[in-house]
């Protein structure tokens, strides 16, 4: 299956991404189908051929969650924005403010025997 996808382009912390039709379980180094744009993330600009991203919307390429929300953001889609969800790293449970703190054993004195 198709799908229209970023590909990360540009020179280390300075990231600018071409927007690309590519294979959706493609490597990010794959050639792609077709490049139909670039977007810079420093200044968010996206430049991007209308007519084609109307085309392989309509022939039935699914853009990912990012680059649906980039279209829907510069008026080249329409449509509702999709939630992006991001994997958080999990942060160990504290107690609550108003708990008590756990009771731990006193330490033991040692005798010599």
């Amino acid at each position: 299956m198709l799908a229209i996808k970023l590909q990360r382009i540009g020179k280390k912390h300075q990231p600018s991404y071409r927007l690309v039709v590519a294979e959706r379980r493609s490597k990010l180094g794959a050639p792609p189908v077709e490049d139909l744009g670039a977007y810079d993330l420093r200044t968010k600009q996206l430049s991007a051929k209308k007519e084609r991203v109307e085309h392989w919307l309509k022939t039935g390429a699914q853009p990912t969650a990012s680059v649906w929300n980039l279209l829907v953001t510069h008026k080249l889609a329409s449509g509702k924005k999709i939630a992006v969800k991001m994997n958080k790293p999990e942060v160990a449970a504290q107690p609550a403010a108003g708990a008590a703190p756990a009771e731990q054993p006193a330490a033991q004195p040692k005798t010599a025997a």
